[in-house]
């Protein structure tokens, strides 16, 4: 079964919903394909490694709806056993952090390169937009950058926008079913094992329709349609 996560390398609940698949797909008895599909929460954001919680204020209007809101989301983030550091994090273009989880991608690593890119973001206070830090960190992943990816990329957000992704994460099962949403593992493993049930409930279904279908005609003494 394939899983395409649609997500933002600077979304808490991103972070929280990659961790949640993780434990999700072990759970689940079956083989499981995750993908990962980039998604830009500000896509003229830019590098300036200015405070993160400094410019949530500007955004929402002031430093304890701020507070109220990151303590909020660092909590349940604590329960899943992630640190999340919002008075370390700064603020940060992600093109360039997809492109590498891209190449990750390929190499088989992309979950390993974006579970990198949250924890430099949200628990060690690193700009995920600086270009020496992703070097580092594609490193420390095994990940070569040949420079590769950027077209790529833009297709793939290309492609969210066109699915009508608005929000992340987002978990697209099998090209069909999507549910939104840092989920708690039981609901991805129960979605996991709904989406198993239905493509093996359509695959009979569309394995009978041809048997039928080669079936029709004129034959020992009866005829089918």
């Amino acid at each position: 079964m394939k899983v395409e996560i649609f997500s933002d390398v600077v979304c808490p609940w991103c972070y929280i919903g990659h961790h949640r698949l993780q434990q999700a797909v072990r759970l689940f008895e079956g083989d499981v394909e995750v993908a990962h599909r980039p998604f830009q929460l500000d896509p003229d954001g830019v590098s300036t490694g200015e405070p993160l919680l400094r410019a949530l204020e500007r955004k929402f209007g002031g430093a304890g709806q701020v507070a109220q809101m990151t303590a909020r989301v660092a909590g349940v983030a604590a329960e899943d056993g992630l640190d999340l550091r919002f008075d370390r994090a700064v603020q940060a273009g992600t093109f360039e952090a997809h492109r590498l989880i891209w190449l990750a991608e390929r190499a088989g690593r992309g979950g390993a390169m974006a579970e990198q890119l949250f924890r430099a973001h949200f628990t060690d206070g690193l700009n995920v937009g600086d270009s020496g830090t992703l070097a580092g960190l594609a490193a420390e992943t095994g990940v070569e950058d040949t420079g590769e990816g950027a077209e790529q990329v833009r297709a793939e957000l290309a492609r969210a926008r066109a699915l009508g992704v608005r929000s992340v994460p987002l978990f697209l099962f099998e090209e069909k079913y999507a549910v939104s949403g840092a989920q708690p593992v039981e609901t991805l493993v129960a979605a996991l094992r709904e989406v198993e049930t239905r493509t093996a409930r359509e695959t009979a279904a569309q394995e009978t329709a041809t048997q039928e279908k080669a079936g029709a005609g004129c034959d020992d003494g009866a005829c089918a349609v």
